[in-house]
C-alpha cells in the first residue's frame, strides 16, 4: 500500500459519526473514523469526504497545521480505512456543500491512523453508479456502503420494530415456530432437508406457518405474530425470492372486521412512523368480483381513474362481427377510455396490441378522437347507435383514447387490466406519493383444475366458506365465495388470510369438495385435524409479505433492494457462490447418493 505501515486506534476513541456534526459543533475537537469516499489534493491542502453508515464529513489535511497527517494523507486511496482527530470549521464563504447535513463544516485534522487498506473496489460506492446487477451480489458487502442500501435496511429495521411494538401493544404474543418441519402442500414446492437420524426421511422448510398459528390458535395463545422466515422452492421474479420474510399473524374469537381493524391501524403506524405519512381509514374495500369488473385484475392500482366498461349490450348484433361473435360465444366486449391519450402513435398501439395478445386476447381495436370524429379501422363499422352508446357510457370527449377487447371475461380483464397500466404510466397518470389501499374480499373458495382434474383451493384447504354458501358446497363448488380477503397497496398485493375452518364437520365437507380422501387428508395434514377435534375456538388471520410491504413503501421495483443478502434468479448466492456441492462424506452420512443427469448433448 504505497509504503504505508497500518496502525491501530490507539488511545482515540470515536466522538461523532460521518453524519451528525454542525454550525453548532465549531470549535469542538473530534474524533471520526468511517471510510474515504474520495479524495482531492489541492495544492498544499488535502480534502478528503470520510463516510460511515450516518453519512459523510469533510475532512482538510493542512500541513501548516499537521505536518505528519498532511504528509499520509497523501497516501489514501478510496475506500481506505480511518481514524481523524481535529477541529471543526465552518467551511469559507460559498463552499458550503447543501445536498448534505454536514455540509455547513469541515473538520481541519491534527491527528491521521491509517486502520485498513483497501484494494480498488469493482465500482465507485455511490448511489447513481451504473453497476450490474451480478456484481454487485458478487461484492455485496461494497453494495453495501452504498447510502440507498444503508437507508433501505435501516428502515426494515426500524419497521420490524414498529410491527413488533404495535402488536405487542395490541396483545400480540411472538412465537417461534419451526423451521424443520412436515411437508405440506401450499401452492409451491417445498425445500427438502434429510435427516441423518432418520435415513430415507425428510424435513421440509416452511412455506408459511400456517398450520402451526392455526395450532396455537387452539392451544389459547388467542393472538400471535412472528417475523418469519419462509421457503418457496418456486421460479423467481422481481417480487420472489427462496427465502422471504412475513408478517405472520392469528387471532381467536374474530370475524373479518376485526382483524380489519387492527391490519388498518398497524399500516397507519408504519407510515407515520417510518415517513411521516397520515393515511386515512377504514382502507377502501372491493370484492373479487368488482376489482376483477372494473379494474381486470385482483390488486387495482387505485391511484388513477380508468376502470373497465362492459359495453357488450351495444354490439349483440353488430357489423363488427368480431364483437359480434365473441358475445354470442360467452364472451364480452369491454373498454378503457384512455383520456388524453389520443396522441399514441400507431407504433405504440401496435405494442399495446403485443401486450394484449400476451393474456391471450386475440386483438385490440381501437379509436382515437380526433376533429369531433372517430379515427379507427373499425369505424366504418360501427352504427350511429352504437357510437352513441359508446360516447355515452365511456364519456367520450376530444383527444381521448378507446381501447376494446372481446373475448372471454378472464382473458379481457387481464389485457385490459395489463392495458390500464401500461396507458397510465406512459401518461403519467399514477399518484407516485400516494399510498392507496384496499381489501379484496370474497373471493371464490375453489377453482377447477383442468391439470388435476378436480377443484382446488384458491388460497388454502383450511380457508371457510361464507356461511351462507355452505348448502351449496357440494352441488355448486365453482359459486361458493370464500371468507378470505388481500391486501393491496397501489397495485401490489401485500398482504392476504382468511377466516379459518375451526369445525371438523366444515373442514371434512371442504376436504370432499377438494376430493381430498379421510386418509390422504390424515397422512397429510393429520396433527392439525387432530388438534381441531380439542376445542378449537372460532379464528382467523393474515400474513403480510415484510419484504414486498417495504420494496412499496421504498419506491424500489424489487425486492432485492431491502433484502440484505438476496439471491439471483436461478436462486443463487453470488456472494458465499450457495449452492455447492457437498462431499461424500455428507452425502454418506445423510443415506443419499447423487443421480448424475445427461444433458441432451450426451443422451444424443
Amino acid at each position: 500500500m504505497d509504503g504505508c505501515l497500518l496502525e491501530s486506534m490507539g488511545d482515540l476513541k470515536r466522538t461523532h459519526t460521518c453524519g451528525e456534526l454542525n454550525e453548532k459543533d465549531v470549535g469542538s475537537t473530534v474524533v471520526l473514523m468511517g471510510w474515504v469516499q474520495t479524495t482531492r489534493d489541492h495544492g498544499g491542502l488535502i480534502f478528503i469526504d470520510l463516510r460511515d453508515r450516518e453519512g459523510i464529513t469533510q475532512v482538510v489535511f493542512n500541513p501548516e497545521i499537521h505536518e505528519e497527517s498532511h504528509k499520509k494523507a497523501h497516501l489514501l486511496r478510496s475506500e481506505y480505512v480511518v481514524a481523524v482527530k481535529g477541529k471543526v470549521r465552518k467551511r469559507p464563504e460559498g463552499m458550503a456543500n447543501p445536498n448534505i447535513v454536514t455540509g455547513e463544516i469541515e473538520v481541519v485534522a491534527d491527528d491521521l491512523r491509517i486502520l485498513n487498506s483497501a484494494k480498488t473496489p469493482p465500482f465507485v460506492i455511490e448511489d447513481h453508479a451504473q453497476i450490474s446487477e451480478n456484481i454487485r451480489f458478487r461484492y455485496r458487502y461494497l453494495d453495501l456502503r452504498r447510502p440507498s442500501m444503508i437507508h433501505n435496511l435501516t428502515i426494515r429495521h426500524l419497521a420490524a420494530k414498529c410491527v413488533r411494538d404495535f402488536l405487542s401493544e395490541q396483545g400480540f404474543i411472538e412465537v417461534e415456530t419451526p423451521f424443520l418441519t412436515k411437508s405440506t402442500p401450499e401452492g409451491a414446492r417445498d425445500y427438502l432437508v434429510p435427516s441423518r437420524l432418520n435415513p430415507g426421511k425428510f424435513y421440509a422448510l416452511p412455506q408459511s406457518p400456517q398450520l402451526f398459528k392455526q395450532i396455537l390458535m387452539v392451544a389459547g395463545l388467542d393472538r400471535y405474530y412472528q417475523i418469519v422466515k419462509c421457503f418457496r422452492d418456486e421460479d423467481l421474479r422481481a417480487d420472489r425470492q427462496p427465502e422471504f420474510t412475513q408478517i405472520d399473524m392469528e387471532m381467536s374469537f374474530i370475524k373479518e372486521e376485526d382483524l380489519f381493524k387492527v391490519v388498518e391501524g398497524l399500516m397507519v403506524t408504519l407510515l407515520k412512523r417510518l415517513l411521516g405519512v397520515e393515511i386515512n381509514t377504514p382502507f377502501k374495500r372491493l370484492t373479487y368480483q368488482e376489482s376483477m369488473d372494473r379494474f381486470g385484475t385482483d390488486k387495482p392500482d387505485l391511484r388513477f381513474h380508468m376502470e373497465l366498461k362492459d359495453v357488450s349490450p351495444l354490439f349483440r348484433e353488430s357489423a363488427f362481427k368480431v364483437f359480434e361473435h365473441a358475445i354470442k360465444k360467452g364472451g364480452v366486449v369491454k373498454a378503457i377510455n384512455v383520456k388524453g391519450g389520443a396522441g399514441t402513435s400507431r407504433r405504440e398501439i401496435d405494442e399495446l396490441t403485443q401486450s394484449a395478445g400476451q393474456y391471450g386476447a386475440q386483438g385490440l381495436a381501437w379509436i382515437r378522437v380526433l376533429d369531433g370524429r372517430f379515427q379507427s379501422p373499425i369505424a366504418k363499422f360501427l352504427s350511429d347507435s352504437e357510437v352513441i352508446g359508446l360516447k355515452g357510457m365511456l364519456n367520450i370527449e376530444e383527444g381521448d383514447l378507446i381501447l376494446l377487447v372481446a373475448d372471454q371475461p378472464n382473458v379481457v380483464h387481464q389485457a385490459l387490466g395489463q392495458l390500464r397500466l401500461i396507458m397510465g404510466r406512459r401518461l403519467n397518470m399514477i399518484k407516485e406519493d400516494t399510498f392507496d389501499f384496499v381489501w379484496i374480499t370474497n373471493f371464490p373458495l375453489l377453482e377447477y383444475d383442468e391439470l388435476e382434474g378436480r377443484y382446488v383451493a384458491v388460497h388454502h384447504p383450511f380457508t371457510a366458506p361464507m356461511e351462507e354458501d355452505l348448502e351449496i358446497l357440494k352441488t355448486q363448488p365453482e359459486k361458493v365465495r370464500a371468507r378470505s380477503y388481500d391486501l393491496v397497496l397501489n397495485g401490489v398485493e401485500i398482504g392476504g388470510g382468511s377466516i379459518r375452518n375451526y369445525r371438523n364437520d366444515v373442514q371434512s365437507m371442504m376436504f370432499d369438495a377438494l376430493n381430498i380422501k379421510q386418509d390422504e387428508a390424515r397422512d397429510r395434514f393429520g396433527f392439525l385435524l387432530e388438534a381441531l377435534e380439542f376445542g378449537a375456538p372460532p379464528h382467523g388471520g393474515i400474513a403480510f409479505g415484510f419484504d414486498r410491504l417495504l420494496a412499496v413503501i421504498l419506491k424500489e421495483e424489487s425486492i432485492r433492494e431491502v433484502m440484505a443478502f438476496p439471491k439471483t434468479q436461478k436462486a443463487v448466492c453470488l456472494l458465499t457462490h450457495a449452492p455447492s456441492v457437498a462431499d461424500k462424506r455428507q452425502l454418506d452420512e445423510l443415506s443419499l447418493k447423487i443421480k448424475t443427469i445427461k444433458s441432451e448433448s450426451e443422451k444424443g
